[in-house]
């Protein structure tokens, strides 16, 4: 069995206040997007994890696809399997890709094995393996509050238009992103986003981490800013960083004359 676990862009996020955990209450707009990993389930006589694609560092135990697997091997008598995941989407980008792993492989394990777990249920298995991993279970466009891990239904629909994600050869990690973050009141509601032109989101849609990354990495700024000059309605950062998307009513064809080689680029 193989599945595409596909990455998401965050529209919007707004950090609102410093909760008294540590954690930072967020508002933000989950919405997925076409970019996406592979990953396949082999019987196996002994269960294990592989990867290839880009490099994923670190203990197979420790990926989250595997933890996936452990984690319903609880409460089921799982058979031996082995997991493959070609890694695509890239890592220190705010594009979610390890939480969609994850939750794919729930579900992917879900139907593998006939275990009849409902998506709620599902929903609660991912939310021990990440706060934004339920998210991936109904993956479809969601208001996400808290932590990042209360999810409302959103109607936003970009069907209409493309997509271009770019990401410098740099990584944000979320700790260094929080480090210099000032929450506030958002001075717009991101519920209220449907019935927003999606001509008027480049003065009012924020995402709050931009002033906090973008004088430590200027060339994230200047991804976005090229964006612009290619055409693109609306442009922004994706969680903490550092991967930037584009929203086109029509994908420009000239990348090379606007954008530094070597970089990842998705369209």
């Amino acid at each position: 069995m193989i599945s595409f676990p596909n990455a998401k862009i965050n529209i919007g996020l707004n950090v609102v206040s410093k909760r008294k955990d540590g954690y930072h209450n967020l508002e933000t707009i989950f919405y997925p997007v076409k970019l996406a990993d592979a990953l396949e389930i082999i019987p196996s006589e002994k269960t294990g994890f592989s990867s290839s694609g880009i490099q994923i560092d670190g203990e197979a135990e420790n990926n989250l696809v595997f933890k996936a697997y452990k984690l319903l091997q609880k409460d089921f008598d799982l058979p031996p399997v082995k997991l493959h995941l070609h890694k695509v989407i890239p890592f220190g980008a705010g594009l979610g890709g390890g939480s969609a792993d994850a939750a794919f492989s729930l579900k992917m394990l879900n139907e593998y094995f006939g275990l009849g777990i409902s998506l709620e249920k599902l929903e609660r298995y991912a939310a021990h393996l990440g706060a934004d991993c339920p998210f991936f279970i109904q993956n479809k466009p969601t208001f996400a509050s808290g932590i990042g891990d209360k999810f409302e239904p959103i109607k936003l629909d970009l069907s209409a238009f493309e997509i271009m994600i770019v990401k410098p050869n740099c990584s944000v990690s979320t700790p260094e992103a929080y480090r210099n973050i000032v929450p506030a009141p958002p001075k717009f509601n991101l519920k209220e986003i449907e019935r927003l032109p999606i001509e008027d989101w480049k003065d009012i849609v924020k995402n709050d981490f931009e002033n906090s990354v973008f004088p430590h990495y200027p060339e994230i700024e200047i991804l976005k800013n090229q964006l612009y000059e290619m055409g693109a309605i609306y442009a922004s950062m994706s969680g903490s960083g550092s991967a930037v998307f584009g929203i086109f009513r029509h994908l420009p064809t000239n990348t090379d004359k606007y954008l530094p080689k070597g970089i990842f680029i998705y369209r």
